[in-house]
């Protein structure tokens, strides 16, 4: 840098007033262009940072790219949609389980005491406040949605092992004679015990059930089961016995047909017999008896008509 000098006093101040302005300009104009290429390495690095690591610019920016957004809702729909697939099988799987219940209810439950079922049932319960709705409210929506697949998972497995049980019970149940052995119209006109024998006038005991029903009505196997008698016999005129599980057998008696032969394995609810008047009978009903292990039982314990 050179300094110019004058004769005299001003001229010299003149000159040097001439250069300091001149450094000065030289200088703002340097740091602008200093500014201005930081700010453009700043807008390059910070772009090249969106690309390469997206998080890094998420969380140093709030910012993403088009193809990360792309990339994001893509992860959510995924989610969604598993998190939807499982509701819908959970969905299912509670449908079935209803199906399971109501249909082993309708099994087990005397009819006395279905009538008495109220559509208003009693509830109550302490009331226990979650933090997890708030809790949830705070975490990022990937991993929210992930919860919730998991849960729901879990939630389908609790559900599945419960279909499970009740279908294991329902077949169990299938296999007792719990069923009604008529199919129609019937009167119960004779109990199990002690009664006035209708041919004699005299006392005797009446080890099962007579269900008044026209001839012909259908009878059927109140369980699952084999045949293991189908024949004739004086007083019980044409008899089916049905060999069930847990020791049990069923007696059909007075039957007009025979449908069931021996041998035959039959389902709860399959068409056996018809009833008739056949052996020592006053008029078309079917004499149905119960034994356990050779022991006679009172039909009426084990029927769904027993308390009604």
């Amino acid at each position: 840098m050179q300094l110019m000098w004058v004769s005299g006093p001003t001229g010299a101040v003149r000159t040097f007033s001439i250069t300091a302005r001149k450094m000065l300009i030289s200088t703002c104009a340097l740091a602008f262009a200093l500014v201005t290429a930081g700010f453009l390495l700043y807008l390059v690095g910070f772009k090249i940072a969106i690309e390469i690591r997206p998080e890094l610019a998420r969380s140093l920016g709030g910012v993403t790219t088009e193809a990360e957004q792309e990339r994001m809702e893509s992860v959510y729909r995924s989610r969604l949609a598993k998190l939807q697939a499982t509701l819908d099988s959970t969905s299912q799987d509670i449908r079935q389980l209803q199906t399971l219940k109501n249909r082993f209810m309708e099994i087990a439950t005397p009819v006395g005491l279905r009538e008495k079922r109220s559509a208003e049932d009693g509830k109550g319960g302490p009331f226990v406040s979650s933090d997890r709705d708030v809790n949830s409210q705070r975490q990022p929506l990937t991993n929210t949605l992930e919860d919730a697949v998991d849960e729901f998972g879990q939630f389908q497995k609790v559900v599945g092992n419960m279909r499970q049980d009740w279908a294991k019970q329902l077949n169990w149940l299938y296999t007792l004679p719990t069923g009604v052995p008529v199919r129609g119209d019937f009167n119960v006109s004779s109990g199990f015990g002690m009664r006035n024998d209708p041919f004699t006038g005299t006392l005797a005991r009446h080890e099962g059930l007579d269900f008044t029903a026209a001839a012909g009505t259908h009878i059927v196997a109140t369980a699952d089961g084999v045949v293991t008698r189908s024949g004739w016999e004086d007083s019980y005129g044409n008899i089916i016995e049905v060999t069930h599980a847990e020791g049990f057998v069923t007696r059909y008696a007075h039957i007009s047909k025979r449908l069931a032969v021996e041998g035959q394995k039959v389902k709860r609810g399959d068409h056996i017999a018809d009833v008739g008047s056949t052996g020592r009978s006053t008029g078309p009903h079917l004499h149905y008896e119960v034994f356990r292990y050779g022991r006679v039982l009172n039909p009426a314990q084990v029927l769904p008509i027993g308390n009604s």
